[in-house]
This record gives structure tokens, C-alpha cells and sequence, in this order.
């Protein structure tokens, strides 16, 4: 096997999902919310977080979905705001996130850069936000090209943006691997001619990515090893 590029999914991927983002869902419903329980509970069914468990289920439009489609299933519960500027307070608020890393980020993605790998991200988060979060974790500067669902090559599972990635860098798509922890991340993958990457630091299980996934990893951690077998 021979790879020159990794191109990894933010969330769920580089960072823990639900240490990431079951804390900020809570906070932004609540705060959406206005003190109306009734609105609480709508939204709260809309996107599929148990507000009891504070935490998304694993059929949560917020796991793969863009910022566009979280918003568009807020809005009718948001009349304080139309669904573009839903929009854009999530991409502000989700940009100021408490981050939880994989995996100590720095040392990992050197070891890769080292390796001679082009690395991108793909995410369908914004990409506002995409770079806020890599800059915020001191790693934004090892990425060569870092794609939202708002960069103008669409969203995954569409494998659009991922051969944009493919045009920018140069490398072929079957020598580059797509890294993800949903179906959204592994069909695009697949579709784009890429090898595919599952890891399970998302909401996703093994037997939900194995038949997508060339490998279902524990975490990104886990790609130098696999990489040297």
C-alpha cells in the first residue's frame, strides 16, 4: 500500500465527539431556548440530545450534518432568528467549543508530516470554524488545505470536496485516505476512490463502519502502526 495523503474529518475524528460537543449542545439549546421548557424539549427532540444524559444520540443530525440542515431543524422552535443567522451563531458558538483532542494532536500529525504525508481536513462543520479549532489546538499550520461544508465543493457524503482535495494537493485519490467516524465520512471516501479509515471516537459503533472502512480503528492514534504494517 502506498498513501501521500491523509485527509481526516474534524469531528469525532481529530476531536472526541461527545467530550467536544454533548456540553455545547446542552449550553446552546438552553441558551436558545429562552427559558420556554416546551422550546427546550422541540429542539432538543429535533436534533436527538437527551437532555437528561446531556448528550446527543447517535442519530443526531449534528453528528454529519452541515451547519445549514442543524439550523434548518432549530429553526422552527428559533423565532428570534431566521435560519441563515441560526446559521451563524451555531459556526460562532461551535468556533469557541471546549475541544477535547483524540489525541495529543501536535506529536501525532508531525510523525505523519514526517512521513512525507500531504494532510488535509474535510469537515462538514464550517470552515470558519474548522480553522478557529485547529488554530486554537496549535495545529492548524500542519494541515495543507483545510475544506468546510461552505468552501464551494459541497458536503460529504457527496465525494466532491474530497477530490478537491485530491486537485489542491496533487495526489491521486488512490493514494490518499479518507479518516472519519460516521458513513458520511467512509461513503465519500469510498465514492471519491480513497482508502477509508473508520475510527470510533465518534457516535458510531465497529459493526455501524466496518463495511465502509478498509479499517475500523480505536482512535487516530492508531494510524502510525497501521501504517508501518
Amino acid at each position: 500500500m502506498t498513501l501521500s495523503a491523509i485527509l481526516f474529518d474534524k469531528d469525532g475524528t481529530l476531536f472526541d465527539f461527545a467530550r467536544t460537543w454533548n456540553g455545547w449542545g446542552g449550553i446552546m439549546l438552553t441558551r436558545l431556548s429562552e427559558g420556554d421548557t416546551a422550546r427546550l424539549a422541540g429542539m432538543a427532540a429535533a436534533l436527538s440530545y437527551d437532555l437528561e444524559a446531556a448528550m446527543f444520540r447517535p442519530d443526531s443530525i449534528v453528528i454529519a450534518g452541515t451547519n445549514d440542515e442543524v439550523a434548518a431543524a432549530l429553526s422552527p422552535y428559533v423565532s428570534q432568528m431566521d435560519a441563515a443567522t441560526l446559521a451563524q451563531y451555531l459556526i460562532r458558538t461551535a468556533a469557541e467549543a471546549e475541544l477535547a483532542q483524540a489525541v495529543p494532536l501536535a506529536p501525532f500529525l508531525e510523525d505523519l508530516r514526517a512521513r512525507g504525508l500531504k494532510l488535509g481536513v474535510m469537515t462538514n462543520d464550517g470552515e470558519h470554524s474548522a480553522r478557529r479549532h485547529l488554530d486554537r489546538s496549535g495545529v492548524l499550520g500542519q494541515f495543507d488545505l483545510v475544506i468546510g461544508a461552505d468552501s464551494g465543493h459541497g458536503a460529504k457524503p457527496d465525494p466532491a470536496p474530497l477530490l478537491a482535495f485530491c486537485t489542491a494537493t496533487a495526489v491521486a485519490p488512490s493514494q490518499t485516505a479518507m479518516v472519519g467516524d460516521s458513513l458520511h465520512d467512509l461513503i465519500a471516501g469510498r465514492a471519491a476512490g480513497m482508502r477509508t479509515i473508520g475510527v470510533l471516537t465518534g457516535m458510531a459503533s465497529e459493526a455501524d463502519l466496518a463495511p465502509h472502512a478498509d479499517v475500523v480503528l480505536p482512535d487516530i492514534g492508531h494510524i502510525p502502526a497501521w501504517l508501518s504494517r
